[in-house]
């Protein structure tokens, strides 16, 4: 074969890319494309995200250039993108790694049909899991809806294949290309100072975050990965979500660690850092089987939930949005969200908790504004996470789950720093009452001038009604 085009998508890497090395092994030259404009529904990344993959597509062109390729970008529909390129360069083939959502693996089925209608080969592979969705059955030969026996079942199967390297050079082509700022992905309002400061987007990027994680943090990961007031986590999820490394990736340099480090501490560390990526696996293959995850319950129960409505939640969303409920843990999550595009995994489970149990407000709002703020907006994992505190996902505990974001702070920020950090307004509080202010009463925190707002809601009051809505919902099931 003389001409191929690959087409990246969420796989901005040159190391572990299938589609990348299939296509160098078969033809002599190809042509290196990223679509933009054309998601398919629902997954259509938000402003953090779209931040973040201007970077990404920044460096990986960078990449590219320095081995011999060009990147081309191009707007449309991918079918008469691909098809158009195809017919300018003569190739014959279009490799591609899969992506899983499922209005998305729909859109690529239909590509896949038009190219091949249209007489070009066309090659798609696994560039983002461990296994296919299809490939991890249960024992009657469904799907899993609970994590453990998923993860018995993948960690079985042993290591997919060993990560394959980096091309050293690439025969590209060059064709007529958009720029990376035509696609207008940053924000015309600079509000991303923040997370300039905090990510370096990109396949370097990635691995210099990997090695710092192994090197500084893997030893204390499984005591210390709860704590937000200590950087003990990978902070490699929007890296693995725009594919700049992979999880076959990481997981081969866990067991190199494993290899050379000895100690209790690697090893209870890169144990339960395994048990994330699984997780992260386990949210992809129960989006692909039930489609319907991010926008309605698992748990059929909760279609009849008592959710306050819009207009009566709404000051109290807005509220929650701006880190501005009152109750600083939250506000704390809520307010390094809006200033790095990223939250601490724990507080994530606080601040949802919060909205979707105290509040009463429906999850699905929450997971909107998750997936238009987080730099790491994976549809699959976002949506997940929200279903499993909001009690109606898979893998749900067999009781109602409510988080008391008091008790939580008080755990696992025991010194509050990571509320003085966000909440400068309560940093001079003591320890014992920087985690609850409200405890002061009105008279002493004028005095002290803290200008910081009462909750909205009283957390007993409210954890009373969330158990009575769910009381509620377990009497019309029976």
């Amino acid at each position: 074969m003389k001409t191929a085009l690959v087409w990246f998508r969420r796989d901005l890497r040159l190391a572990d890319n299938p589609a990348l090395s299939h296509a160098l092994e078969r033809a002599e030259r190809i042509l290196a494309v990223y679509i933009g404009g054309f998601e398919a529904p629902g997954t259509e990344p938000g402003a953090a995200s779209r931040w973040w993959l201007h970077q990404s597509l920044t460096a990986f062109a960078a990449d590219l250039n320095q081995r011999g390729a060009e990147l081309v970008i191009r707007r449309g529909e991918p079918a008469k993108v691909l098809g158009q390129l195809a017919k300018e360069q003569g190739a014959e083939a279009v490799f591609w790694n899969r992506l899983y959502e499922p209005a998305q693996d729909a859109a690529d089925r239909k590509t896949c049909d038009s190219l091949i209608a249209a007489g070009l080969e066309v090659q798609t592979y696994n560039g983002a899991l461990l296994a296919e969705p299809w490939e991890i059955q249960t024992q009657t030969g469904g799907p899993y809806r609970v994590y453990t026996p998923f993860s018995r079942n993948v960690r079985a199967r042993g290591a997919p294949r060993s990560p394959l390297p980096a091309p050293r050079r690439i025969p590209g082509l060059a064709a007529q290309s958009l720029s990376i700022d035509s696609l207008g992905l940053l924000p015309r309002i600079r509000w991303d100072a923040g997370m300039s400061r905090m990510w370096t987007p990109g396949e370097a990027g990635a691995h210099r975050r990997l090695g710092r994680f192994c090197d500084e943090a893997l030893h204390d990961y499984s005591a210390g990965r709860d704590r937000p007031d200590q950087l003990l986590t990978s902070l490699l999820s929007p890296h693995l979500h725009f594919g700049e490394i992979g999880p076959v990736q990481v997981l081969a340099r866990l067991q190199r660690e494993l290899a050379e480090q000895h100690g209790p501490g690697v090893s209870a560390g890169a144990e339960a850092y395994e048990r994330e990526i699984l997780w992260r696996e386990f949210a992809h293959h129960v989006i692909y089987h039930y489609p319907t995850t991010p926008t309605e319950p698992m748990d059929p129960r909760f279609a009849g939930f008592a959710w306050r409505q819009p207009r009566e939640y709404a000051a109290d969303l807005a509220r929650w949005q701006r880190g501005a409920t009152g109750v600083p843990i939250v506000d704390a999550g809520m307010r390094q969200l809006w200033s790095t595009g990223w939250m601490h995994n724990r507080v994530r489970m606080i601040v949802a908790s919060f909205l979707s149990k105290n509040l009463l407000i429906p999850w699905q709002e929450g997971a909107a504004w998750f997936l238009d703020t987080l730099v790491d907006a994976d549809l699959a994992a976002n949506s997940m996470g929200w279903q499993w505190v909001s009690g109606s996902g898979a893998d749900a505990a067999p009781y109602f789950r409510i988080f008391n974001p008091v008790t939580q702070s008080q755990k696992f920020d025991p010194q509050g720093r990571y509320l003085r950090q966000w909440v400068p307004e309560i940093a001079a509080l003591p320890d014992k009452l920087v985690h609850a202010p409200w405890l002061l009463g009105p008279a002493e925190s004028a005095r002290q001038k803290i200008d910081y707002p009462v909750p909205s809601v009283d957390l007993g009051e409210s954890r009373a009604r969330a158990l009575q809505a769910f009381d509620l919902i377990k009497q019309r099931a029976s």
